[in-house]
């Protein structure tokens, strides 16, 4: 099973800093460093770009916060693959209260057949490989919860 990290330090750290700050007609808003800020930087040199929620207050009290795309990896991780098919499982999602610790992980077999192998074929190399993917199961030691 592929174990990935996808988590980029984007920011060097948590800068506070003078600055200068437009709200233009248009919606834009831009913050710019007072001068004698120069000596902090923000960033390892490169400019970062990344989608952001933004709120204004009627004072004037801006806050951006932005968007987890991509941040958490992979949506499913492969745990067995054929010529055809793949077993995929996605990782556990805690919903809600972390203290009742309500963990769900789906399992998923997906199969991509080109349409140039014709009907026949298709249907043989289905049942072979479906075979491979439930050998495969029957190997694994924990009980697998079959839902309709």
């Amino acid at each position: 099973m592929r174990k990935t990290t996808f988590k980029k330090q984007q920011l060097l750290q948590d800068v506070q800093m003078d600055a200068a700050v437009n709200f233009q007609a248009n919606g834009d808003i831009n913050i710019y460093p007072c001068p004698w800020e120069d000596s902090k930087l923000v960033t390892d040199g490169a400019r970062v770009n990344y989608k952001a929620g933004v709120s204004v207050d009627d004072d004037g009290h801006t806050r951006v916060k932005r968007y987890n795309i991509g941040m958490n990896g992979p949506m499913h991780d492969v745990i067995f693959e054929t010529a055809h098919g793949a077993l995929k499982t996605t990782r556990p999602q805690h919903r809600g209260d972390r203290s009742r610790d309500i963990s769900k992980e789906f399992v998923y077999v997906t199969f991509k057949f080109p349409k140039k192998l014709g009907l026949s074929l298709t249907k043989a190399l289905y049942a072979e490989e479906s075979d491979e993917i439930m050998s495969y199961l029957k190997t694994r030691k924990e009980e697998t919860i079959w839902e309709q």
